[in-house]
């Protein structure tokens, strides 16, 4: 029982990080109906620029406490502010014009800048894996129990679990996050109630991105490897994280993204490492097929 336990904990961490992925592919599609392939790209990006604000750092104490809170803040801050201008210009200048085109185009033009995004990691950083610094301390805090939960499970726990939070009530009680979902209903009529529909969506773009700055700088933190090749891995999870619990459905992606990790952690252990991805996209198919719209999705009824 101890050994299950230690795996649900970490499945439930690394499905809280999954978790934050997908909310910025959930909340593009919930707005124009796009899947930005290039989000996983860009949380790359975003922990490449984490990665060199550190070496930039090198000089500044990291090692104590305040200077490592210090450190992880400005890198947080930093890549949320980096990844929401990549996504902001990518919206303007790639998929604003062709809106309106056929959506073959547009998904076309999405991988395109996916591939764009992971050849810049490439020649920024090179193929090569690199360590990312170890800030966050690996004391185990239930020495004794069996169990292991250590600074940097809590840490991904502190900072995802409050950007989810006030993510939703921005969602429903902000005036922006109004006229998201009044767009998200339907961009005609909010056009006609005044609502600057472009405006609107290339916000959605830049909070988008934000959260993928977030989770790259947590990420990094957390497995203290980066590479760049990691944004095709987690971006695939993120996304089935999102399809699986409802796309275009906030809570819907923060539920697949649990799952996708108690999946991923438990298929380890009692199916095999081998299986754990082929189990993951098993049951998405069972679940879709049952249930089209996503555990937590609703059925949109089509309007002549």
């Amino acid at each position: 029982m101890t050994e299950l336990g230690q795996f649900v904990l970490i499945g439930l961490v690394t499905g809280t990080l999954y978790a934050l992925i997908a909310i910025g592919y959930t909340m593009v599609y919930g707005i124009i109906e796009l899947i930005n392939f290039a989000h996983g790209d860009l949380f790359m990006l975003g922990s490449f620029l984490a990665l060199e604000l550190v070496r930039q750092m090198s000089g500044f104490s990291t090692d104590t406490i305040g200077g490592g809170f210090l450190s992880i803040l400005f890198m947080l801050v930093f890549a949320a502010l980096f990844c929401a201008l990549v996504n902001f210009v990518i919206d303007r200048t790639v998929y604003k014009p062709v809106r309106s085109a056929p959506k073959l185009a547009v998904i076309v033009s999405a991988i395109g800048v996916s591939f764009i995004l992971m050849n810049i990691g490439l020649f920024w950083f090179g193929p090569v894996d690199l360590n990312f610094p170890n800030l966050v301390g690996n004391t185990n805090l239930l020495e004794g129990t069996g169990l292991r939960l250590t600074y940097k499970d809590v840490m991904v726990v502190a900072v995802t679990i409050p950007a989810m939070i006030v993510l939703t009530a921005f969602v429903r009680y902000s005036t922006l996050g109004k006229a998201m979902r009044a767009t998200a209903q339907n961009p005609t009529a909010a056009a006609l109630m005044g609502i600057n529909v472009d405006r609107v969506i290339s916000a959605t773009f830049a909070i988008g991105g934000a959260l993928a700055g977030i989770a790259s700088v947590i990420y990094g933190l957390y497995f203290n490897t980066v590479g760049y090749q990691m944004g095709f891995q987690n971006g695939v999870y993120a996304f089935t994280a999102a399809v699986l619990g409802g796309i275009g459905n906030i809570p819907g992606a923060v539920l697949g993204g649990i799952i996708i990790g108690l999946v991923r952690s438990l298929g380890s252990k009692y199916v095999g490492e081998e299986w754990s991805e082929a189990l993951i996209f098993a049951i998405l198919i069972v679940i879709l097929l049952f249930r089209p719209t996503g555990l937590l999705g609703s059925r949109v009824r089509e309007k002549i």
